[in-house]
C-alpha cells in the first residue's frame, strides 16, 4: 500500500520533508479492524508529532473516515463493508495511507448524512470536546445544566468549535474567546451565548456581561497564558479542564487552593494508550455524536478541504494548521 510519511528533522519548507513509501498492506488480527481510508482530517496533534531529528520517518494521521476492508478474529462491532471513522492511536501508524488498522473499540458507524471528509473533520475534536465536558467537568450531558456557565478558551478551533454545541446542548451559557471577526461570527452561528476577545481583559469583559466568574472552564488554548486569570475567573469550586500541556510549573496556591478548584487534563488519547477499561466509551460517544449530526442537533465543522492526498497537499495543511488562523476543521480526500 502506499503511504505518505514524514521524514525526520525536515522543516516543512523543504522538498524532502514528506515522502510517498510503499509498504506492506497490514493484517487485522484480534479487536483490529482494517480501514480503506477515504478521507482524514488534520489537527494541531499532527503537527505536534512530525519527526525530530533522532526519529524513524513517519504515517501521521489521527482522523479519518473510510470503510472497513477486514476485521480480526475478536471485532464483534463491525463488519466487511462499513462506513467508519474514528481518531486513531497516537502510539500506531496513521491515516495518511492507503488502508490502516484500528482497534474497533475507538471507532463509530460514521454519520449517514455526511460524506467521508465531513466524516473525517468529526472525531478527535468530538471526542476531546465530549471527554473534556462530560468526563473531566463532569458537566451533565442530558441538559439538567440550567443556570451553570462555561467560558471556552479557544471557541473557534475545532475542539472549540464542536465544545459549543455540546454545550449548548447540556443547557449551559457559553462564553467563547474569539478575536478575529470571522472567529467571532464562527462561534455566534454555534451557538455560543457571548464572545469575548481574547486579546482584551477577559475578567473585564464577563463582568460587563454580568458574569464575573463562570462555573466551568474549557481551556482549549495555551495553558500557561491563561492560568492566572483562570484562577480569577472561575468560581468557588469551579471545574477547569485543560489540553494544552504547558512549558513550565503551574502555580496551584492561590485562588486554586482558596476556592478550592478542580483542574483535570484530558488527552483523548488516554483510553486507547493504556488501553483502559473503558475504552469502548470512545465507539459509545462516537455513536451518539453521529445520531447528534444525523438528527440535526450538532453541525459539522469542516470549513476547508483539499483534494488528494498527496505530499504537495499534506505540506500545505500542516503549514496552515501552523499558521493558527485555521477556523474549524481542515481535511483531506483521497
Amino acid at each position: 500500500m502506499k503511504a505518505i510519511q514524514f521524514q525526520p528533522g525536515i522543516a516543512l519548507d523543504q522538498s524532502n520533508a514528506a515522502l510517498e513509501v510503499e509498504l506492506p498492506t497490514p493484517v487485522a488480527e484480534g479487536h483490529d479492524i482494517l480501514v480503506k481510508i477515504e478521507a482524514v482530517g488534520l489537527n494541531p496533534v499532527d503537527t505536534k508529532v512530525r519527526p525530530g531529528a533522532d526519529d524513524e520517518p513517519k504515517t501521521l494521521g489521527y482522523d479519518a473516515a473510510g470503510t472497513v476492508e477486514a476485521v480480526g478474529d475478536a471485532v464483534t462491532l463491525f463488519k466487511v463493508g462499513d462506513r467508519v471513522y474514528y481518531a486513531g492511536d497516537i502510539t500506531r501508524p496513521g491515516s495518511n495511507a492507503d488502508y490502516q488498522l484500528v482497534d474497533e473499540r475507538i471507532v463509530g458507524i460514521r454519520p449517514s448524512s455526511l460524506d467521508a471528509a465531513a466524516s473525517a473533520a468529526l472525531p478527535l475534536t468530538s471526542l476531546t470536546a465530549w471527554e473534556s465536558l462530560f468526563d473531566r467537568l463532569h458537566i451533565d450531558p442530558e441538559a439538567n445544566n440550567a443556570g451553570k456557565s462555561l467560558l471556552i478558551v479557544g471557541g473557534a478551533g475545532g475542539v472549540g468549535s464542536m465544545g459549543i454545541q455540546l454545550a449548548k446542548l447540556a443547557g449551559l451559557t457559553v462564553i467563547a474567546t474569539a478575536s478575529r471577526e470571522e472567529s467571532i461570527a464562527w462561534c455566534k452561528e454555534l451557538g455560543a451565548d457571548h464572545v469575548v476577545n481574547h486579546r482584551e481583559s477577559i475578567p473585564g469583559q464577563l463582568k460587563a456581561i454580568d458574569i464575573p466568574q463562570v462555573d466551568y472552564i474549557a481551556n482549549f488554548n495555551n495553558t500557561e497564558n491563561y492560568w492566572d486569570i483562570m484562577g480569577e475567573m472561575i468560581a468557588p469550586q469551579g471545574h477547569i479542564v485543560l489540553i494544552v500541556e504547558q512549558v513550565g510549573t503551574l502555580d496551584l496556591g492561590g485562588p486554586y487552593k482558596l476556592k478550592s478548584i478542580s483542574v483535570s487534563w484530558e488527552l483523548m488519547f488516554t483510553r486507547s494508550l493504556f488501553t483502559t477499561a473503558d475504552i469502548q466509551h470512545q465507539h459509545d460517544i462516537l455513536t451518539r455524536v453521529a445520531g447528534l449530526i444525523d438528527s440535526g442537533k450538532i453541525k459539522c465543522t469542516a470549513n476547508d478541504s483539499m483534494s488528494p492526498m498527496n505530499v504537495e497537499n499534506l505540506i500545505k495543511a500542516h503549514t496552515l494548521l501552523g499558521s493558527g488562523q485555521t477556523i474549524g476543521k481542515l481535511t483531506i480526500t483521497r
